[in-house]
């Protein structure tokens, strides 16, 4: 599954911590997502969303 995590987090000069705070995971986590290797739960993915004020299937595709 592909994603805009890392697009949407620089153009709003977020660190990858701090989407992880907001997110309520930890930085590895999304280091992998941003990477590609780790599909995120419906849950995750609807919190990530929520953080850019995106709807989830504009977030991942």
């Amino acid at each position: 599954m592909k994603n805009k995590i890392k697009e949407m987090r620089n153009e709003s000069g977020m660190t990858q911590e701090e989407l992880a705070q907001k997110a309520g995971v930890r930085r590895e986590t999304i280091v992998f997502l941003e990477q590609g290797k780790y599909n995120p739960s419906l849950k995750l993915a609807m919190e990530i969303a929520k953080v850019f004020k995106m709807k989830v299937d504009d977030l991942f595709y």
